[in-house]
């Protein structure tokens, strides 16, 4: 639920909208949101990525400083996920190992769409990379809200 009202002052006009005070904490500590967001992500099984980027583009960051840490963020927390997931099948009963295909795939897709981004991000106007970012953030909330009212 923290993505709606985060993609929504990313799609306020910049010049009217003062950045929340969730949005400007975050910003003011960065390290400390990064180690909670991981830990929300790696609960959650999703890069604490998703969840830091729009939060620090919303407290004021641009998205060229922000897009670096925010997929070494995803990296490292999907690279710790899967090895506690492995280390659980060692010990768990049941089938708690991750699935490898899928997520080989994923990493691919993300490697080739980190590529993509850094070459087209200088090309790209800041204000349409904060657009596109709230319609993300919107967008994923929408989804999620989808899921657990139907």
């Amino acid at each position: 639920m923290l993505l709606a009202p985060t993609g929504y002052a990313l799609l306020r006009p910049r010049s009217r909208a003062a950045p929340g005070p969730v949005a400007r904490w975050v910003a003011g500590h960065q390290s400390l949101a990064a180690f909670v967001v991981g830990c929300v992500g790696g609960v959650y099984g999703i890069g604490g990525g998703s969840i830091l980027s729009p939060l620090l583009v919303a407290g004021g960051l641009s998205v060229a400083v922000v897009a670096p840490s925010a997929l070494a963020c995803t990296w490292v927390t999907s690279v710790i996920g899967a090895l506690g997931f492995v280390a659980l099948s060692l010990v768990a009963s049941g089938a708690v190992a991750p699935a490898w295909g899928i997520g080989l795939a994923c990493g691919a897709g993300g490697l080739a769409g980190g590529y993509l981004g850094a070459a087209l991000q200088p090309r790209i106007p800041e204000g349409i990379l904060r657009q596109a970012l709230g319609v993300a953030a919107v967008g994923i909330a929408a989804a999620y809200a989808v899921q657990v009212f139907s």
